[in-house]
């Protein structure tokens, strides 16, 4: 079988502490909320943001695992 591919839906920037969520109905990053619903007012929208990509993310899943 094919390895299935695995999306991040999670990013956080190391530089300002942003957090953007993966919203799949629009097909882009939104700026995360809290449990109110109201946007995290963390981060800055003019900061070059530096992503948490850390090298640990696998993006494919090997089926033979979960046989």
């Amino acid at each position: 079988m094919a390895p299935t591919l695995r999306t991040p839906s999670e990013r956080t920037c190391e530089r300002c502490g942003r957090i953007e969520v993966w919203a799949e109905g629009i097909g882009t990053w939104r700026l995360a909320v809290d449990e109110a619903g109201d946007p995290h007012a963390v981060g800055s929208p003019y900061c070059i943001h530096e992503w948490d990509i850390n090298g640990t993310f696998a993006p494919f899943e090997s089926d033979a695992a979960e046989a």
